[in-house]
Formats: C-alpha cells, sequence, structure tokens
C-alpha cells in the first residue's frame, strides 16, 4: 500500500531523528543498512564492529530488515576466514526502489534505482516542453513514471517515493515550483497534478545534480560548486556534504548572475545573464547554428572538426562562465568547481578560457575544476538517489509505507 500523495511529505536525506527509544531503534537500524549498502556484503559481526553495537543487538535489528525485504542474506562468506562463517548481508535488490523524474526544457526522463544503485527501469521523451502549459506536460510525464513503476514492479520493486528535478526555483514546500522561467512556469503545484499515489518531493535539477556527484562521483570533495550547464545554468553548492539551500531555497541561480550588466534581455527579466552567453541556445546563436535534438553533440562535432565559429563560441562561453563563477569562488572558497549537466560533454573547448578567468579574477590560489563522469544523467539519477537514501536513512517508516 502507498501513500497518498497528498499525505504524504518523505523528508530529504539526512533528517534527524528523534532521541527516544523508538528514534534510537530508527537510527541503529539505519546505520546498519548504510554499513551493509557502503561495503557490498558484510556479516553481522562485521557489521557490528563497524557501528559499535553487540552482535546480540545487530542480529536483531537484521532480522528486522529482513523481515521487511530491506536487507538479504546471501549465504556463507568466503573462505579463508578463521573460525566458523557468517552469512554474508547484502540490501536487497528487491523491495524498495527510487523513482527519479527529470523536467527539462527539451525532454522528459523517468528511472527507477534499485537500493542498491542500480537502474532497474527508464523512460525518455524528447521534445520542446517550452511555453507548454504545465498540465499536459505533467500529464506525459505521469504516464511514463507509470511505466517505469510497471516495470519496476515486474522485478519485484516497489516505489518508496518519487523525485522530481525541475529546471527553476522550488519552494521549501519540496512541491511548488516557484518560477521556471526556461519552461515559463509560475506557482505551478506538482503535487496537485502528478497523480501517481507515490510520496513526492520536488527540487531545483542543480541540486540533484549535486547531491548525485556528492553520492556517485569518484572522489568528489565534502565542499564543492556544482554548475549545472544546459539550455538553462544552474549551480549549487554543498558545503560539509550537505546542501546550502538560502532562506527560500532558491540558492544557485548562477544562470542569473548578469555577467554583462547592458546584456541582452533575459527570461528572468534581467539582462546580460550568463544563460544569454553560455546557455546551449546562446551559444549555438553565437556559432550560427539552428536549434535542434542533441545540441551538444552537434556543437561537439563541428568543434572536433575544427570549426572556428563553434570554437569562438564555446571559448567566449568558457569565458562568460568563469566570469560568473569567479563571483561565487571569491564569496564562498570552495575546495573545488565541478562542471556537470550537458556542457560537461563540451568541456575539452570550454575549460581553457574557463580555467583562465577564474585563475586571472580570483583573489585566492585558483580553484581546481573537474568534469563530472555523470554528466546530463546527474539530476535524474540524483533525483533517484535521493529517495534511495531516505531508505537508508530511516528504513523502518519507509517499510511502514507498504506494510
Amino acid at each position: 500500500m502507498t501513500t497518498p500523495l497528498h499525505e504524504a511529505r518523505p523528508a530529504r536525506p539526512g533528517r534527524a531523528l528523534p532521541d527516544t527509544q523508538q528514534g534510537i531503534r530508527r537510527r541503529n537500524l539505519a546505520r546498519v543498512m548504510h554499513a551493509v549498502s557502503a561495503e557490498g556484503s558484510l556479516s553481522r559481526a562485521a557489521v557490528a564492529s563497524r557501528i559499535g553495537l553487540t552482535r546480540a543487538a545487530v542480529s536483531t535489528l537484521v532480522d528486522e530488515l529482513i523481515r521487511t525485504g530491506l536487507l538479504e542474506e546471501l549465504g556463507p562468506e568466503r573462505p579463508g576466514r578463521v573460525g566458523r562463517p557468517g552469512s554474508a548481508l547484502a540490501v536487497s535488490g528487491h523491495g524498495p526502489a527510487g523513482i527519479g523524474a527529470e523536467v527539462g526544457v527539451d525532454h522528459l526522463a523517468v528511472c527507477a534505482v534499485d537500493l542498491r544503485g542500480a537502474v532497474r527501469a527508464r523512460a525518455v521523451r524528447h521534445g520542446a516542453n517550452r511555453g507548454r502549459a504545465p498540465q499536459p506536460v505533467i500529464r506525459e510525464l505521469t504516464a511514463l513514471v507509470r511505466r517505469v513503476v510497471a516495470e519496476a514492479e515486474r522485478e519485484g520493486l516497489w516505489p518508496a517515493g518519487l523525485a522530481v528535478a525541475v529546471p527553476g526555483l522550488v519552494a521549501r514546500d519540496a512541491r511548488t515550483v516557484v518560477r521556471a522561467p526556461n519552461l515559463d512556469w509560475n506557482d505551478t503545484d506538482l503535487g496537485a497534478l502528478l497523480s501517481t499515489g507515490i510520496p513526492l518531493t520536488v527540487d531545483n535539477e542543480a541540486n540533484f545534480g549535486a547531491l548525485a556527484e556528492l553520492w556517485l562521483g569518484e572522489r568528489t570533495p565534502g565542499d564543492f560548486l556544482h554548475v549545472s550547464a544546459e539550455i538553462g545554468i544552474g549551480a549549487a553548492v554543498v558545503v560539509d556534504g550537505q546542501l546550502l539551500r538560502g532562506t527560500r531555497g532558491f540558492a544557485g541561480e548562477l544562470g542569473h548572475v548578469p555577467v554583462q550588466p547592458d546584456g541582452p534581455p533575459c527570461p528572468c527579466g534581467g539582462r546580460g545573464c550568463l544563460e544569454q552567453y553560455a546557455g546551449e541556445e546562446a551559444v549555438l546563436r553565437a556559432a550560427g547554428l539552428e536549434p535542434g535534438e542533441d545540441l551538444v553533440g552537434l556543437l561537439a562535432r563541428r568543434a572536433e572538426e575544427g570549426d572556428e565559429d563553434v570554437r569562438r563560441a564555446l571559448r567566449d562561453a568558457g569565458s562568460a562562465l568563469g566570469i560568473a563563477l569567479t563571483g561565487a569562488v571569491n564569496l564562498l572558497d570552495p575546495e573545488s568547481v565541478v562542471l556537470g549537466g550537458a556542457l560537461a560533454g563540451l568541456s575539452p573547448w570550454l575549460l581553457p578560457s574557463l580555467k583562465r578567468e577564474l585563475a586571472d579574477r580570483t583573489a585566492g590560489p585558483a580553484c581546481p575544476v573537474s568534469v563530472s563522469r555523470l554528466g546530463s544523467e546527474g539530476p535524474l539519477l540524483g533525483a533517484a538517489h535521493s529517495v534511495v537514501r531516505a531508505v537508508l536513512d530511516d528504513p523502518a517508516t519507509v517499510a511502514a509505507l507498504h506494510a
């Protein structure tokens, strides 16, 4: 059984549990889940050693997690260990799954990720969403969600939650899109439009991209500035492993930082915003190319073939990114900058001018810049994994939803 959408408010990853006996039990269940998830497989004794509880206490917790389908036993541990071999535990490849969805300017996407982090089902629709009313777009997204959920259920999974990434400002209620300039949406309650019956949370696509980088990236530090660059340009600041959201939850609108105060008008109402110089469509205009599907692929092919107009447009976009990032780096002093989103695929031509601007304009030592290996998949994967992390953070409550 799933909780009706209007009643469900899943917590963001990392929420605090109360210091009651029940809260302590729930925290310990979470500690067991995180320990097993981090290692892939562990015995009860190894779990007890890692989290500092007695074997008897861990065994009780493990039995509960097995009964609710969150852990499973794989059989005896590998040979070669001293003493009686224990039974290896792993998070279940069945049971809860995180459903991630993305509303892009030119696409919709949905995927299901199991507790082991594997993508088990996926659906994508390419097509322009800019200028369309929210209702038909969300109807199409709902159909994709139902298709992915049905495919996941055939593999023994059930949806623990639905997280939707959008290119815009999201209210603290985690369901209302306050403003998405590149979609032309304002004050849109996705909770009222997404009729799936699955617990819902909505967040900015750059935030989900940053979380994906934090959880799935290679050697990602706990403090970094993540830039998600596509048709729009967003950013997310991660400090000590947590998103910096701002008072109203709107932190990270790098694309609307002005780089030329008297520049061209932007859909946000400002002028000379970064998106007008470094967004996908801006780069196409500067290169003299017509919009179409796979904009990044087109630009990359032309750049590889030596098209000087494209290369110049990308150099200029990299310079604009560097100018905008300079202010953020000087203000926040992050450990690194990570370039994600679709423009990560254009990094060979963007990074030289971007790094040059940062080096010339940053007050302190040059800030390292890296490219996300997740690329344009980051927001979608981050959305799905945010649900998975919520299961690991509070397995007792999530299991009760399906009881």
